[in-house]
């Protein structure tokens, strides 16, 4: 889909404010709301705008340990792949799952509330999925940018 600069306004102030009504965000944008709220839809059809979300700083309700865990997985099961993610979508402290081409094969993130919690996450639940050829542990010590929008 092509999107013009009105299209990347709309989308720039999104991105800075999605909470942002359509009256303000067409004021904003310099059009209508009724031409704003039929770019929205327009963009939402076409899979630009996928939705709005909320950012939940997890360390505020008292989570304080981030852990990335990459995992090489045993492929020697054909069902290797498949039996592993259906296992890691059922760890409910695993909040992000990704898949990757080369050595690494999956990486979860996993939220904990402290070093005692993660060890029992890891003991218990991570250690148990099936078809674990290795894992890699990297420690979230800090954000240095968490910037998700696009340079629109």
């Amino acid at each position: 889909m092509q999107i013009d600069d009105t299209d990347r306004r709309l989308l720039r102030h999104l991105q800075a404010e999605p909470q942002m009504a359509t009256a303000d965000l067409a004021d904003r944008a310099g059009i209508t709301a009724a031409t704003c709220w039929r770019r929205l839809e327009k963009l939402r059809r076409a899979g630009v705008l996928l939705g709005t979300r909320a950012v939940i700083d997890w360390r505020a309700l008292g989570y304080g340990v981030v852990v990335s865990l990459r995992f090489t997985l045993d492929k020697t099961d054909p069902r290797a792949f498949d039996e592993f993610m259906t296992a890691a979508r059922d760890v409910p402290e695993v909040y992000e799952i990704q898949t990757f081409l080369g050595r690494v094969d999956v990486r979860l993130n996993v939220l904990a509330r402290d070093m005692p919690h993660y060890q029992e996450i890891y003991r218990h639940r991570i250690l148990t999925l099936p078809h674990i050829a290795d894992i890699e542990a990297l420690m979230h010590v800090a954000d240095i940018k968490l910037d998700q929008g696009l340079p629109l």
